[in-house]
């Protein structure tokens, strides 16, 4: 099998995956999934699609992650990860897409205002 390669996207956060037979090693950014994310609930996000599916010992994954923060990285992560599963089985693609893992969550910060101290947050009013 070659070297399958899909891409994730969440918030400001792109994932590239790079997908290949082996023994289920997952590196991020040439470090291992434990240094990366130290958090256990972030590792479970991540390996999702796999455990779904039942294949988290056969690849190995190579991943590199760039933008946004940690969450949006482990779910940026978790798309590519599904992506590059369905290229590698088209029948996982019902499961996958179930579970919403294929859906692209296009939520993004709103843009600060100019004459507001937030987005949509405004300064106080008085009267006098």
């Amino acid at each position: 099998m070659e070297v399958i390669n899909a891409i994730g996207r969440r918030k400001s956060s792109v994932a590239r995956v790079y997908l290949q037979e082996g023994n289920g090693k997952i590196t991020i950014n040439k470090k291992d999934i434990e240094v990366y994310f130290p958090s256990a609930i972030l590792q479970y996000v991540v390996k999702q699609p796999l455990n779904l599916l039942e294949v988290a010992e056969k690849y190995d994954i190579k991943v590199n992650l760039d933008g946004g923060g940690f969450t949006g990285q482990s779910q940026a992560l978790r798309m590519a990860i599904a992506r590059a599963l369905v290229k590698v089985n088209e029948e996982d693609k019902k499961k996958l897409k179930d579970a919403g893992f294929l859906t692209r969550d296009s939520r993004e910060v709103e843009r600060k205002k100019p004459g507001q101290p937030k987005a949509r947050r405004r300064f106080q009013f008085s009267k006098r």
